[in-house]
């Protein structure tokens, strides 16, 4: 299999367009294409950088000219979800008359959507890349040749990173926040960069209330990377 990762300006896609005059960001959480009407239904996550431009950016995508069919799913201050059905773009075009496929998933931001595309052979990529060129502006960021050993290794392994995947769905907004910032500011490093006093004083607690939370986040986490170990000798 060929993999290709790819940075992507399209002309027709309501998502890129958006991000163009509006500070939104799109990641696609599902997608999917219908052959026999040539759309593409995708569920995306939205972040804005605030309320405002958030609802400013919705409203645009929603009567964008190649938007089919918009439902907001929900929404919770600058994040939202949401359901759309696309026109077939041009890319997308030029991906799947060359046996293209999806492998993993967009994100659009600032005007540009990073791509996770794969073929079967190499000269089908090639010929989608030239495909194209024609019409897109776009750089590969990678490419690789993904050989079957290597294929089953990642099929073997994804109850296992599926596991982490829900470790990190399982901390709430503060245990996640608290974490990254501890692993960011050198407090995991030895000797430590940060203390509990200055992940109090970052996030306005008392020293008690930032330990609990990195001892919640971290017993979390643990406890799935035991999980993950475990799948990994089952696996």
């Amino acid at each position: 299999m060929i993999d290709i990762s790819m940075d992507m300006e399209q002309y027709d896609c309501p998502f890129i367009d958006t991000t163009t005059d509006h500070d939104v960001a799109f990641a696609a959480v599902h997608w999917e294409f219908d052959r026999g009407e040539r759309e593409f239904e995708t569920r995306m996550v939205v972040e804005g950088d605030d309320r405002g431009a958030l609802t400013n950016g919705l409203d645009v995508l929603r009567d964008h000219e190649n938007m089919n069919d918009y439902r907001l799913v929900r929404r919770n201050g600058d994040v939202a979800q949401i359901r759309t059905v696309i026109e077939e773009t041009s890319a997308m075009s030029a991906i799947r008359s060359h046996d293209g496929y999806v492998t993993g998933p967009f994100h659009i931001e600032a005007g540009s959507e990073v791509w996770h595309v794969g073929f079967d052979r190499a000269d089908y990529a090639d010929d989608a890349l030239s495909a194209l060129e024609r019409h897109n502006e776009f750089e590969v960021l990678e490419r690789e040749n993904t050989a079957l050993p290597d294929i089953q290794d990642v099929v073997g392994n994804v109850g296992a990173a599926m596991t982490l995947v829900e470790g990190c769905q399982d901390l709430s907004d503060t245990e996640r926040e608290t974490l990254e910032t501890a692993a960011s500011s050198g407090y995991f490093e030895t000797p430590r960069d940060a203390t509990l006093g200055t992940l109090a004083d970052e996030f306005d607690v008392s020293k008690p209330a930032v330990s609990k939370n990195l001892r919640r986040g971290q017993r979390k986490m643990i406890d799935r990377v035991v999980d993950a170990l475990q799948d990994l000798d089952d696996e």
